[in-house]
């Protein structure tokens, strides 16, 4: 019997014992998983945050990429390219898990994507593009070239058969965005006033566009479409209104003020009233300021392509979640990633404010 009595305890005891190392183990073990996860760390290499745009997708990368736990570093270029390429070393030493880039200058960029690509760091490209040969995931933004051209198509089915004669203000020379932009609307109102195909619209409106850089000035007749001259603006407010006085007074007689953004737009604004000019229509390519909108609402503003820092940063921080957490290949990824391109105006602006910044 005690013997008996003895070999129970003794059980008892080693599977109290094993049920104890059992539990300790499985503790251990989840606890070894949680201590195992990485936090994940992205960088932001912002070209500037002189304008509302910016400084709304900065604000919407943080937002979306903090609601995914991640730990978010932004750094400025203030529109230099030398502090652009210092930003990007410094998130490769910090050793970011990715990192997002809107760049100063497209080729200027190439050089410090493929550093982080050496490194196993991926870049996505939010806002604007970059130059040949450079090792990104993906390009992020909205569809500059349809944003343009379906408000160049609105445009033209505005003004019909009559005239258009048109000062353009254009951000910076040889930006990829501000290019697809103005060629957009300048695609838009040949298909429109002339009814050519897309196709042949395009080829026509890079032409337009090479005429215009080369001699500052282009007219496509066929159109009855000008414009008397182009002026850079830097993409802000205030430069936009010293680059369109000279041009307003130069062309007292115009319909019609084209901008690649409207910050450069509210400037010429200004530039119109300060001279006393009214009746001018007023038309970007591209951006969605709510400013804009609501000038589109009171009709005194004709029309802007969406260009939803929002959605572009939402876009960007999927595509990231799937290659950081999802573990997709972010070499599988097309060269751009495009938004949905819309043209708002005074009957669908409702429809596109919320997205506004």
């Amino acid at each position: 019997m005690r013997k008996k009595g003895l070999f129970r305890v003794f059980l008892g005891v080693l599977m109290a014992m094993l049920l104890i190392t059992g539990c300790s183990s499985s503790k251990g073990s989840s606890g070894e998983e949680k201590s195992e996860k990485k936090e994940l760390k992205v960088g932001f290499a912002i070209k500037t945050q002189d304008s509302p745009y910016f400084v709304s997708l900065v604000e919407a990368v943080e937002k979306y990429a903090e609601a995914e736990g991640w730990k978010v570093t932004v750094l400025d270029a203030n529109g230099d390219t030398s502090k652009e390429a210092e930003n990007m070393e410094t998130f490769i030493a910090q050793g970011m898990d990715l990192i997002f880039l809107d760049s100063v200058e497209p080729d200027a960029a190439v050089p410090s994507i493929n550093k982080a690509e050496e490194a196993g760091i991926g870049v996505i490209n939010l806002d604007s593009g970059v130059g040949e040969g450079a090792k990104d995931v993906t390009t992020v933004y909205s569809d500059n070239k349809q944003n343009g051209r379906l408000v160049g198509l609105t445009y033209a089915k505005k003004m019909g058969e009559a005239e258009i004669k048109s000062i353009i203000l254009s951000g910076a020379k040889g930006n990829v965005a501000g290019t697809e932009r103005r060629t957009g609307l300048f695609a838009g109102i040949i298909e429109g006033k002339t009814g050519v195909s897309e196709e042949e619209a395009w080829k026509q409106a890079e032409a337009f566009d090479k005429e215009l850089l080369s001699k500052g000035k282009a007219t496509h007749a066929e159109a009855k479409f000008t414009v008397a001259g182009q002026g850079w603006g830097s993409w802000t407010e205030e430069e936009g209104l010293t680059a369109s006085e000279d041009l307003i007074t130069a062309n007292p007689d115009l319909t019609t003020v084209l901008g690649e953004n409207d910050q450069m737009l509210f400037g010429a604004m200004t530039a119109l009233d300060n001279a006393s000019i009214d009746g001018v229509d007023i038309v970007a390519a591209a951006d969605g300021a709510k400013a804009a909108y609501d000038l589109i609402k009171e009709g005194k503003y004709f029309a802007t392509g969406e260009n939803s820092p929002s959605k572009v940063a939402q876009l960007g921080v999927k595509i990231a979640k799937e290659i950081l957490v999802d573990g997709k290949d972010m070499w599988s990824y097309d060269d751009v990633t495009l938004t949905e391109p819309a043209a708002v105006t005074k009957d669908n602006v409702d429809k596109f404010y919320e997205y506004g910044f």
